[in-house]
């Protein structure tokens, strides 16, 4: 047997983060032989989470960051997922550099599973307010799908991801397949009848999260332990590594290969059509090819594009499908690190049970319609917001020693509320990243160049988002209330996405309504890069329901013999 016979696949997929584990899933799912590549290590289940279980005291440092790992991750140790527990799970900056022409943290996780082993699991589905900005605007280029499209994919990845909530009936947010929510506590309750009551479009919801909080297919329930960025050893949140890698292992068509380091796309001159991936093994540095029909791309919107731009042929020296010229632009974060807390005097007698892993959420309200119109910017913003009572915590910022000490801190202190607001981005075609002409990784690849900004449609948001957080806490009346706004850059909402937009046009996007390549038409791309706008929710339940519709659409193809 020949090495190009041993080295076909069906389908390839590259990165095993939750859009490349749903592609794997859904392919393997419909009879498809399927390689799944994964630049970094494998993580198994549960095996693997070599933190999970420990104590605070368990650890040398106490869960404080060092300097050492301050020095060798500057700028993973920003995540808020980032500790002594679960830095194994994020890449070592020094290893994998890159070039930050204005200030962009760019965070990683290169294993089985990628980001989904860390992600905020925030849930919460676009509607047509989202997918029809743009054209309403003139802003960019329009969507190539409207909600209706999208929809029965929501729903359908929902009841496999399991998503905890409850129904709003809010046009700007639509409801999603719910599991029961997790209720919020006193604090919360009053925060949320107080909004009702004083503000006539606002209203604060329970998160909807992708936590279990009843035994789902096998997963779950919830533990409440909060402690879900080390690797969940009951399945109690959604990940690849506990839900669609084991469903895509099941059926016998998949084949996991770690350690693969795709450096391009092989593109065929005669035949018009992309063949292959070329890959460099991470541990015996060999080249290797592998083959297939179709090839899903789902690295991540950086770890993608950087694939694309490498991949240069007679037929695209700019990078694969790069006609348009839109390849690495219109890069786009959603800024947070902006809101308002403050403290409230009552329910003394009041406390909670466990450790929630999970807050509220308070959906858009600006510019919504006319009535909610705003002069000083477009789109707008929602708040992911807490209420709890203050712990021993308080301990490092209050003076004392002692018993006396002690006792006083083991009682609960204030309640406190906190809100923080997540903004919508413009797509900027000038946001965008590009690959070095002199600099190269470890592995001799062109390292990327990243430039991208915030500007003054989302500086003017930021400030919106700061004097209405704080507006809503005076009205729940919250005492001591702080309005905060830390600026922080792009990136750092590990929501990055843009640089492979969707569009009607080839000649002004590089992928149509169903994630496949204008140029190369085997070629799907599902990750956050295939976004044409960001809306404010979180996006990885759309990117989630992107990958099923689009191998839903490829296998339909590929049937057909179109492709």
């Amino acid at each position: 047997m020949s090495s190009v016979t041993e080295n076909t696949y069906d389908a390839i997929v590259v990165g095993s983060g939750i859009t490349g584990g749903w592609a794997a899933k859904e392919l393997t799912r419909h009879g498809m032989k399927t390689l799944l590549l994964e630049r970094g290590r494998e993580v198994y289940h549960i095996k693997d989470y070599p933190t999970a279980i420990n104590d605070p005291w368990d650890f040398e440092h106490r869960l404080l960051l060092t300097v050492k790992l301050k020095e060798a991750s500057p700028v993973q140790s920003r995540c808020y997922a980032f500790d002594e527990s679960t830095s194994h799970f994020f890449v070592n900056d020094s290893e994998n550099p890159y070039v930050q022409v204005k200030p962009f943290s760019w965070i990683r996780g290169y294993q089985t599973g990628g980001r989904s082993l860390v992600w905020g699991r925030q849930c919460y589905r676009f509607s047509d307010l989202d997918f029809e900005a743009n054209l309403k605007e003139g802003i960019a280029v329009d969507w190539p799908i409207r909600y209706r499209d999208i929809a029965p994919w929501y729903a359908y990845v929902e009841r496999f991801v399991g998503i905890s909530g409850r129904p709003e009936s809010l046009p700007q947010l639509p409801d999603s397949v719910f599991l029961p929510p997790m209720e919020m506590n006193c604090v919360e309750k009053h925060m949320a009848r107080r909004i009702r009551e004083t503000f006539e479009n606002r209203v604060m919801i329970e998160g909807r999260a992708a936590h279990v909080t009843v035994q789902h297919l096998g997963r779950g329930p919830c533990q409440y332990r909060n402690l879900c960025a080390r690797g969940c050893p009951f399945a109690g949140y959604f990940s690849t590594n506990s839900a669609t890698l084991p469903a895509a292992q099941e059926t016998g068509n998949l084949t996991l290969r770690p350690f693969s380091i795709v450096t391009e796309v092989v593109y065929d001159e005669v035949k018009s059509r992309a063949v292959g991936v070329r890959v460099i093994d991470a541990k015996t540095r060999r080249t290797t090819e592998y083959y297939s029909r179709i090839i899903f791309l789902n690295a991540s919107t950086l770890g993608t594009t950087q694939i694309l731009l490498n991949s240069v042929s007679r037929r695209f020296p700019e990078g694969l499908g790069n006609g348009s010229g839109q390849v690495g632009r219109n890069l786009m974060d959603h800024h947070f690190q902006v809101g308002a807390a403050g403290d409230y005097e009552g329910f003394p007698d009041r406390y909670y049970e466990g450790r929630r892993p999970n807050g509220t959420y308070i959906p858009r309200f600006r510019n919504i319609d006319e009535k909610t119109r705003r002069r000083d910017y477009l789109r707008g913003f929602g708040y992911q917001a807490r209420g709890k009572r203050l712990g021993w915590e308080r301990a490092g910022m209050t003076p004392g020693v002692g018993a006396r000490f002690k006792e006083r801190m083991a009682v609960p202190g204030i309640w406190n509320m906190w809100l923080g607001g997540w903004g919508e981005c413009l797509p900027y075609p000038d946001n965008r990243v590009w690959l070095s002409k002199d600099k190269v990784d470890m592995w001799g690849l062109p390292i990327l160049h990243v430039d991208c900004s915030f500007r003054e449609n989302e500086l003017s948001m930021r400030r919106d988002m700061k004097n209405s957080a704080a507006e809503m806490l005076e009205a729940a009346g919250m005492k001591n209330i702080r309005p905060f706004d830390y600026d922080s850059p792009p990136g750092l909402c590990t929501h990055e996405m843009g640089t492979v937009r969707m569009g009607r046009d080839p000649k002004t996007s590089v992928l149509n309504a169903f994630n496949q390549m204008h140029e190369v038409r085997n070629v799907f791309i599902t990750d956050g890069s295939c976004m044409t706008s960001s809306g404010c929710q979180n996006p990885s339940l759309t990117y989630m329901a992107l990958t099923a519709r689009a191998c839903d659409y490829a296998v339909s193809e590929m049937k057909k013999g179109n492709l």
